[in-house]
């Protein structure tokens, strides 16, 4: 019953958090018991309740004749036949289909915004414990909650070569049994408390991240220390998550959206760098993994001056300090691998084709190298993407969509890591558009270079990427998450106070520059993975080399 009302509390405070959550807390309780007001009340509902009355609940409402079980059957899906791109409907102005909203007198005229606010953002505070361990907090004391997230600065980048996924099977091992507790007793401490214990790890970071009322932090926090200081990689949920992992890896290779980012990043990275494979690695990798492996890892990375404890909510520093020293006062300093990678050859530009027999979609990559999240260039790319293809209304989408219609959605990115990331194009398109597909994408890129971006352009891409900022911290955990890369790529404390500025200063120079820099139509690696049968003949007539790869990534032709 502890385990249940603070786990109710903590769903309930956690909502607070965001706008829409308050505002919807609000309405439920405004619509059900007519007054907004009803917090307190609400909890004070559930400290009477007694497991009696629980199980009398469960015995007259959740009989077996009032449930319903569904059953999946195996078996091909049926997805009918193959619906082409129907021609466009041209009707005189003033006919055709009726709106469903006609217009108004009144709608020529939309209310003007007020003036633009200005978002703050406060500069965390730090400190430094006696091993290293570096302390970033950002005060919030609104909502009786605290996030955090301790951050190691070492990931997949650190996978050996015959090791790929080391890192993130580490990571997953963490919280499946230490020195004092085994998995369930972990899962059912976390809980007890209403709190949440993740861990994790990315590109350029492991982590663990939890979440607590905050008279519960203290407590969670000796829970994170514990398992990120005395993980016992038992063997039983070792092969346990063996097998998950090797479950995960057969779907993945079953699926073009996944097969599709795998093996353009094996294209593009080869079979030398850790960039080149996904965070859970190879099936053989997976298979060959030992216990070993893993406790290396965490001993050469998981020290104490590699790491920081990224905090923000209802606390200050003093209370933090207090409880970062008692929860990790036997962490000790170590020297962390810092692996040296190699920069990988630019390609040239060719398509790697991967068959799916039956696949009622082509999912598309177009791929070339880019730069490291340190770059000067970042900022200026950041703002270039936004129009060429990071929103609904990019370039490409309305290429691809809106004229051509040829896919539900295409996006760009630019993804920058500690070393040289990569520009991609995606999208899943009709399989009989594959090659028509591919060419506009190609056109839009060259067309980057031919038409550089407008000035309405690049101010619509400043007043969006600002904009975004408050949602981006409008939780505890949002603000960890951000403040968590601000460690892991050294951007410095203040990176977010001075983010306005930044983005206001780029100029469309900048940007024409950096399109010329890193969109290279003739050093791309474009990736298709479809049905070969139906789409190689439109493949082909692009005039350019054709690599046949396996869902893996492997070369097999």
């Amino acid at each position: 019953m502890e385990r249940a009302k603070n786990a109710f509390e903590a769903s309930i405070v956690s909502g607070l958090e965001s706008i829409s959550g308050l505002a919807h807390r609000l309405n439920i309780y405004n619509h059900y018991v007519k007054t907004p007001d009803y917090l307190q009340q609400d909890f004070a509902r559930y400290a009477p309740v007694t497991p009696a009355q629980v199980q009398s609940f469960a015995r007259d409402q959740l009989r077996k004749s009032a449930r319903a079980v569904v059953y999946a059957v195996p078996g091909q899906p049926d997805l009918g036949p193959q619906v082409p791109t129907p021609a466009p409907v041209k009707a005189a102005e003033g006919e055709g289909t009726e709106s469903v909203n006609p217009d108004q007198p009144w709608r020529a005229n939309p209310p003007k915004s007020g003036p633009a606010k200005v978002l703050v953002l406060q500069t965390p505070v730090s400190a430094t414990l006696a091993n290293g361990l570096e302390l970033i907090l950002v005060e919030r004391h609104d909502v009786p909650i605290v996030a955090a997230n301790l951050v190691v600065k070492n990931g997949s980048d650190s996978n050996p070569t015959d090791k790929p996924g080391l890192a993130s099977f580490t990571a997953a091992m963490l919280d499946e049994g230490t020195a004092n507790r085994n998995a369930l007793q972990i899962a059912d401490d976390v809980a007890r408390l209403g709190s949440s214990l993740g861990t994790g790890s990315s590109v350029d970071a492991s982590n663990v991240n939890v979440r607590a009322l905050t008279r519960n932090f203290g407590a969670t926090m000796d829970i994170l220390a514990d398992v990120v200081l005395h993980p016992s990689f038992p063997a039983q949920e070792i092969e346990r998550q063996r097998a998950s992992r090797l479950a995960q890896l057969v779907q993945a290779k079953e699926d073009p959206r996944d097969i599709a980012p795998r093996v353009t990043s094996l294209a593009l990275f080869g079979p030398n760098h850790p960039y080149g494979y996904p965070e859970v690695g190879t099936e053989a990798a997976v298979k060959a993994m030992s216990r070993d492996d893993m406790m290396a890892f965490w001993k050469q990375n998981y020290v104490s001056n590699n790491a920081a404890l990224i905090v923000s909510g209802d606390i200050t520093m003093p209370q933090l300090r207090a409880v970062a020293d008692k929860a990790f006062a036997t962490w000790q300093k170590g020297t962390p691998s810092r692996p040296r990678l190699d920069i990988p050859t630019t390609p040239s530009t060719k398509i790697v084709l991967v068959d799916t027999p039956g696949a009622p979609q082509t999912q598309v990559r177009i791929a070339a190298l880019g730069a490291q999240r340190s770059s000067p260039d970042f900022r200026p790319m950041q703002l270039l993407n936004i129009p060429l293809g990071g929103n609904f209304a990019s370039r490409i989408n309305m290429n691809l969509r809106e004229k051509n219609g040829y896919t539900y959605g295409a996006n760009s990115q630019f993804t920058f890591r500690r070393a040289a990331g990569l520009f991609q194009v995606g999208s899943g398109v009709r399989t009989d558009v594959t090659g028509p597909a591919i060419t506009e994408i190609l056109n839009e890129l060259k067309g980057i270079l031919d038409r550089p971006l407008s000035a309405e352009e690049l101010a619509t891409a400043k007043d969006g990427l600002s904009s975004s900022l408050p949602g981006a911290f409008e939780t505890n955990a949002n603000a960890v998450a951000n403040y968590s890369n601000v460690f892991t790529y050294d951007l410095g404390l203040d990176y977010y106070a001075n983010y306005a500025e930044q983005v206001r200063a780029v100029t469309l120079a900048q940007t024409s520059t950096v399109a010329k820099k890193y969109i290279v139509p003739n050093q791309m690696v474009i990736v298709a993975v479809g049905d070969r049968s139906k789409i190689e003949p439109e493949l082909k007539k692009l005039n350019l080399p054709i690599e046949y790869r396996d869902a893996e990534g492997k070369i097999v032709q």
